[in-house]
């Protein structure tokens, strides 16, 4: 990897879709699903989803700053997600699922932060903006049947991001942005 790429890691929700929303942007070296935030080494999408290990899902993006900006990637962030939802995210319920902004430095950190204080002050949502905001850990690549869901499966994919709810939220909440 280049010395000029930088990391971001987010969850919300399914990682199958936080994957392509990311994926086709100008600047990005790659989006990587898997799992963070928990305390088993190497956990399995079986272990996950089972509870108890303390992770979410989540997409590793590899990008460049100079195209693309931290920024850039939590606005794009905050359009694919229910933050007013703490505990999962359309369809998918439970803390593997849950909102989190992961911040790798001081100044991811303090972008999320004011990028949530915009959110909250804008009127866009009548609830509380819940996403948290946490330091970054150990990102585990999931299973490769899990990587580039979208493109590998779009039928799936498409029927999933509609059927979870996930696409008419976003409809209606970010048809102006």
């Amino acid at each position: 990897m280049s010395e000029q790429f930088e990391t971001a890691i987010f969850s919300g929700g399914c990682f199958w879709c936080m994957v392509h929303p990311f994926d086709e942007q100008p600047g990005i070296e790659s989006v990587i699903s898997g799992y963070t935030g928990g305390h088993v080494e190497n956990p399995t999408y079986e272990e996950v989803c089972a509870g108890g290990t303390g992770h979410t899902e989540a997409v590793e993006i590899t990008y460049d700053p100079e195209v693309i900006s931290y920024s850039d990637l939590v606005e794009i962030y905050w359009q694919q997600t229910d933050p007013t939802d703490a505990m999962g995210q359309f369809a998918d319920r439970g803390d593997s699922y849950r909102p989190v902004i992961y911040y790798k430095n001081d100044e991811q950190k303090e972008i999320a932060e004011a990028s949530k204080q915009v959110l909250a002050e804008s009127g866009r949502f009548k609830d509380p903006i819940v996403t948290q905001i946490e330091p970054a850990s150990t990102f585990y690549p999931a299973e490769d049947y899990h990587q580039d869901y979208y493109k590998k499966n779009p039928l799936h994919y498409s029927l999933y991001a509609e059927g979870s709810g996930r696409n008419r939220f976003k409809r209606e909440h970010w048809a102006d942005a």
